[in-house]
C-alpha cells in the first residue's frame, strides 16, 4: 500500500491543481468492437505498431472491462457511473418497446449526471471529440450539448467508411454533425483519417495556454468492415488456415505478452463452427472478412501514430495522457444470416467475396473469427462472458516517470475507472455521483486493483448480468448466448471462464446472487421480456424504425389500388 500511495502521490505532484501550464493534455482513444487480443501488444497478428508503441510508453491493463455493446460503455466512459445511472440502461437498437422512456433507459445520456467533458472544461480544459458518439441525436444531448467545445460525431452505432451512407441495414441515412449541426464528409472520406484529421485541426485552432481534452472515437473496426486495399492486401493468405488456429495462435501470444496466465484453458464456444467443415466458398468469404477487418484494424492504429506524431511535432506529447481502449469485445453478429438483413444487403451493397472491405462492400466476420478476435476468452459482443466485456486498455503519460512502462497490471478495473482518473490527473475534483476508483495507483503495474475484496460492482444489459467481488466473477447470459442461469468463476485463475464453482462454493454464490439482486434493485434494472432476444429485437427495432416507414407509402397505394379493383369487379357484377 506505502508503494501505491507514493505512486498515487508522485502522479498527483506533476498535475498539481492550479498549475495549469503542468496539467496533462488528455487523449481517450476508442476502438469498436476490438477482441481482447486484437492488439499486438495483447498477444495478435494484426500490425499495432503504434498503438504497442502507446503500450511500451505506459501500462497495459489486462483485466480491464467494459458493457457488451458500445453505447453503455461510452456512457460510462464519459460519466464514471454505471450505465443505467447514465441513461443507457439498454440502446436504441437493442432495447424492448416495453422499456423505452423508464427511468434508467431513456437511450441517451441522462442530464442527471455530468460528463467528463463537463467536469474538465470547468476545471479550464479546451474538450473536443471526433467520430462515433451514439449517445444522443438532439442538440441537448449531441456532444457539445455535453461539454464539449467542438465536436464532429456520428450519433449512430456505425456508417459506411468511404461515403456519406448510413449502415443500411439499420439506418435511413447517416447523422453525422458539427457542433451539432448536420455537417457534410469530404469527397475523400475514409472514417479513420478523417476522423484524426478533424481532431488536429480542433488541437491546433484552439487556445494553446489551456490543456485539452481530445476524444478520439473511431468506427474500426464496426460493421460494415471496410479498409484501403492496401492494407487489406497486406492480410492476404494470413487466415487461411481458419478460426480455431488462430484462436489458439492468439492464446499462445497473450500468455507470451503477460497479459493471460500460463497454462490458461480455453474453451470452443458452442456457436463456433468446424473450419474444415465449411465448404470452400463460405471459407473464402470468411477469410476475406478477416483480411478486411485486419486491414481496417492496421488503417486504424496508422491514423494512431500519425495524431501522435503531430503531438511530438507541436511538442504536446510528453505531457499528454493517452488512454487506449475498445469499446465492447468483437462482433459475432452475421447480418447474412438472417433473410431480411441479407436481401437488404444484397440489394444495398456489392457482396461479391473479392470485393470485401472495399467501397461500397458490407461485410462481417461472424461467430468463428470473432471467437479468435476474443481469444483465449470465452464469448463476444453482447455477451456477459469475459470475451464480450474484457477488453485491452493501455493508459501512458510519456513524460512521467511515475509510470511503470511497458508493465502489465493484472488486478480487476472497469470503465467507470477511468473518468475519476483522468480528473485526478488533471487536479479536477470528481463528480460526487462517480462509483468509480482511480486507476493511477495500478500505473506501476503488478497484480494489486484499486477495490477491496468485499467491493461489489455489478453490471446488466439486456438481460445479461454479473456481479464482480474481488477474484470471483457471478454471471448470467440469456439465450442464443447462454442458457439463462447464474454461474461463478474465478477469473483471475480462470480467465477463460471454463471452471464453474457454483456447486463447489455454494454459500458464496448465495451471498454473490443477493448482492447482485441489492444492486439491481437500486440501479432500478427492469427484467427483460419472456423470449426476449438482443439478436432478435435489433431486427425487429430496425424493421419498425427502417423497413415499415418505407413499406407503409408503397401498402397504401397497393390498398388503394386493390380497392379501385375491387370496386370495379363488384360493379361489373353488379351491371350483370
Amino acid at each position: 500500500m506505502r508503494v501505491r500511495g507514493a505512486l498515487a502521490a508522485l502522479l498527483l505532484t506533476t498535475a498539481a491543481p492550479g498549475a495549469s501550464q503542468q496539467r496533462p493534455n488528455i487523449v481517450v482513444l476508442v476502438a469498436d468492437d476490438w477482441g481482447f487480443t486484437d492488439v499486438g501488444a495483447f498477444g495478435g497478428e494484426i500490425a499495432t505498431p503504434n498503438i504497442d508503441a502507446l503500450a511500451a510508453a505506459g501500462v497495459r491493463f489486462s483485466n480491464f472491462h467494459v458493457a457488451g455493446s458500445c453505447a453503455p460503455t461510452r456512457a460510462m466512459l464519459q460519466t464514471g457511473v454505471s450505465s443505467h445511472r447514465a441513461g443507457l440502461g439498454n440502446m436504441p437498437e437493442t432495447i424492448p418497446p416495453a422499456h423505452r422512456g423508464k427511468p434508467g433507459y431513456e437511450t441517451v445520456l441522462s442530464n442527471r449526471v455530468a460528463t467528463l467533458a463537463e467536469r474538465l472544461r470547468a476545471a479550464g480544459y479546451r474538450t473536443y471529440l471526433t467520430g462515433k458518439w451514439h449517445l444522443g441525436h438532439t442538440p441537448d444531448t449531441l456532444p457539445t450539448g455535453r461539454g464539449y467545445d467542438r465536436a464532429f460525431a456520428l450519433s449512430q452505432s456505425g456508417a459506411d467508411n468511404f461515403e456519406n451512407k448510413p449502415n443500411l441495414l439499420l439506418y435511413g441515412k447517416a447523422d453525422w454533425t458539427e457542433d451539432g449541426k448536420p455537417a457534410q464528409l469530404p469527397r475523400d472520406f475514409y472514417s479513420s483519417r478523417f476522423i484524426v484529421d478533424r481532431m488536429i485541426a480542433y488541437l491546433d485552432g484552439g487556445d494553446r495556454a489551456k490543456p485539452f481534452f481530445a476524444s478520439v472515437n473511431f468506427l474500426a473496426n464496426h460493421i460494415p468492415l471496410q479498409a484501403p486495399d492496401a492494407d487489406i492486401a497486406r492480410y492476404r493468405g494470413r487466415y487461411d488456415a481458419g478460426w480455431t488456429a488462430l484462436r489458439a495462435a492468439r492464446r499462445d501470444g497473450a500468455i507470451a505478452r503477460g497479459v493471460m496466465p500460463a497454462g490458461m484453458a480455453m474453451v470452443t464456444m458452442a456457436s463456433t463452427p468446424d473450419w474444415a467443415g465449411q465448404f470452400p466458398a463460405e471459407q473464402a468469404q470468411r477469410r476475406g472478412a478477416m483480411e478486411a477487418y485486419a486491414g481496417m484494424a492496421t488503417a486504424m492504429d496508422r491514423e494512431v501514430g500519425r495524431l501522435v506524431a503531430h503531438l511530438k511535432a507541436t511538442d504536446r506529447y510528453d505531457n499528454s495522457v493517452f488512454v487506449f481502449l475498445s469499446d465492447n469485445g468483437a462482433e459475432a453478429t452475421d447480418p447474412m444470416a438472417s433473410p431480411v438483413p441479407r436481401a437488404n444487403a444484397i440489394f444495398n451493397y456489392d457482396q461479391r467475396t473479392m470485393q470485401q472491405g472495399r467501397p461500397g462492400s458490407l461485410t462481417a466476420i461472424g461467430a468463428g473469427f470473432a471467437s479468435a478476435a476474443s481469444a483465449p476468452l470465452r464469448g463476444y459482443k453482447f455477451t456477459a462472458s469475459e470475451g464480450g466485456l474484457r477488453v485491452p486498455m493501455i493508459i501512458a503519460w510519456p513524460g512521467n516517470p511515475a509510470i511503470a512502462r511497458g508493465a502489465v497490471a493484472g488486478g480487476f478495473a472497469h470503465v467507470v475507472d477511468v473518468a475519476p482518473t483522468l480528473l485526478q490527473f488533471a487536479g479536477a475534483a470528481p463528480a460526487a455521483a462517480m462509483t468509480g476508483h482511480s486507476l493511477a495507483p495500478m500505473l506501476g503495474g503488478g497484480s494489486m486493483g484499486v477495490r477491496g475484496a468485499d467491493e461489489a460492482l455489478g453490471y446488466e444489459l439486456s438481460g445479461n448480468a454479473v456481479l464482480w467481488k474481488g477474484n470471483l466473477k457471478l454471471v448470467k447470459n440469456l439465450p442464443p448466448y447462454g442458457d439463462g442461469h447464474w454461474h461463478l468463476f474465478d477469473i483471475i485463475a480462470d480467465p477463460g471462464e471454463t471452471n464453474d464453482l457454483a456447486s463447489a462454493r455454494p454459500a458464496t454464490f448465495k451471498a454473490m446472487k443477493a448482492d447482485y439482486r441489492n444492486w439491481a434493485a437500486a440501479e432500478k434494472v427492469l427484467p427483460m421480456p419472456a423470449g426476449y432476444s438482443a439478436p432478435q429485437q435489433i431486427m425487429d427495432n430496425a424493421m419498425d424504425d427502417l423497413l415499415w416507414p418505407r413499406l407503409r407509402p408503397v401498402l397504401g397505394w397497393a390498398a388503394a389500388l386493390l380497392g379501385l379493383v375491387a370496386g370495379a369487379l363488384l360493379w361489373r357484377r353488379a351491371r350483370r
